[in-house]
């Protein structure tokens, strides 16, 4: 996070002489530019994947789930986030590099891989990377996979399938993360709600036994 602080400090620097509203176009182009991108996509990650946390924790204080805001929770979910953002930069260059072209067939093959390879990646990373956190991280790692994998998998075949159509046909590879965490953010909420809900792991349990 360190890091990242110091590079937008640096943007920051550069568009400083600019006027207001020069200003802004400014940042967003430096930004989304090859030489930013990577952290312009991290920070979008770890800030809406934070947002996503912070809604579901209102809503789970209002409907009296849980007493108070827990803050260390969405830094957990924060730092998920940098996960999600460094895997998606990556994966989007290389099947743009790999599969070139917007026809049907072109897209369908980038959203069956993107379905198939890339989806349970990503869950496994999410999980992973908030087990750093627990007591005992490879155990909860394992119970969480087991118990809560096919429930966010279920929920990627219902929401990503439509939205990626749209990112992988008229999108340019640059505004892609940006584009999949606009979309994500009620997705965010809900893989917060999935990934802190412990009767979810009992039921299933259950149902297999």
């Amino acid at each position: 996070m360190q890091l990242i602080a110091v590079t937008w400090r640096r943007l920051a620097s550069n568009v400083r002489t600019f006027s207001a509203f020069s200003r802004i176009g400014r940042v967003v182009k430096v930004a989304f530019s090859d030489k930013y991108l990577f952290y312009t996509n991290v920070t979008i990650s770890l800030t809406l994947s934070s947002v996503g946390d912070i809604m579901e924790q209102t809503y789970e204080v209002y409907t009296e789930e849980i007493e108070k805001y827990d803050p260390k929770r969405t830094m957990h979910m924060a730092f998920s986030g940098i996960g999600v953002g460094i895997l998606c930069h990556h994966w989007y260059k290389i099947l743009d590099r790999f599969i070139i072209g917007k026809s049907i067939e072109m897209v369908t093959k980038k959203l069956l891989l993107d379905q198939l390879i890339f989806s349970p990646i990503m869950i496994i990373t999410f999980f992973g990377s908030l087990a750093i956190f627990e007591k005992e991280p490879l155990t909860n790692f394992k119970e969480e996979v087991g118990g809560k994998f096919i429930t966010l998998y279920r929920a990627e075949w219902m929401v990503w399938p439509p939205a990626q159509i749209i990112n992988f046909y008229f999108l340019p590879t640059r505004y892609r993360v940006l584009y999949d965490n606009t979309i994500s953010l009620g997705y965010d909420v809900y893989t917060s709600q999935v990934k802190h809900n412990k009767s979810l792991k009992t039921v299933t349990k259950d149902a297999i036994s």
